[in-house]
């Protein structure tokens, strides 16, 4: 068995999928991956598919050197986005690989979370280019590696009326102050 990222997260209540020398851009795929880290996964696929119909953006945030400016950048806060279909492509193909690993476990498929996701740079691999009066230059590609894991999201309880009630008990000083002076505005 492989080593992941994350060694943290329980077996049992996720689901994985990873994939090795994938020869797509590591910096756009790092920026998409990040983008839909901690979605659930309904969410994720729906925006990696508007991602390659160009609907919605992905926001650059660390490798964003000469990236141009989009409006669709707004709903996450930055200016500069871009569409990396290539990217969203084989993010995608590895979550609905992820959701079929959860699909086999048992687990609730409607309910995952993307809980881990990581991008590593895998070694570049080397063509030559030929240029002006007869010299070489590099000419070379940036793969990855990807994995993700999915998880169970947690299920939500709501508090007791009694745990409420203790709740509006423990209060600071200034708290209490601005109550205080609120009931003596207010007689």
């Amino acid at each position: 068995m492989v080593r992941y990222g994350a060694s943290e997260i329980e077996n049992a209540k996720s689901a994985r999928a990873r994939a090795s020398y994938m020869r797509v851009s590591f910096k756009n795929t790092r920026e998409t991956a990040q983008a839909i880290n901690g979605w659930k996964l309904p969410r994720a696929i729906q925006y990696l598919e508007n991602v390659r119909e160009h609907k919605e953006a992905i926001p650059m945030r660390r490798y964003a050197g000469s990236t141009g400016r989009t409006a669709q950048g707004k709903a996450f806060g930055v200016s500069k986005a871009r569409w990396p279909v290539k990217s969203a492509k084989h993010l995608l193909d590895l979550l609905r690989n992820a959701e079929a690993n959860a699909d086999q476990k048992g687990l609730d498929t409607s309910n995952l979370i993307v809980k881990h996701i990581q991008v590593n740079q895998a070694p570049k691999q080397r063509r030559r280019t030929y240029r002006a009066h007869g010299r070489i230059n590099p000419y070379m590609s940036n793969p990855c590696h990807i994995e993700m894991i999915l998880t169970e999201g947690e299920e939500v309880v709501q508090k007791s009326p009694q745990v409420l009630e203790r709740e509006g008990l423990r209060i600071n000083a200034r708290q209490r102050a601005v109550r205080t002076r609120k009931a003596i505005t207010a007689a």
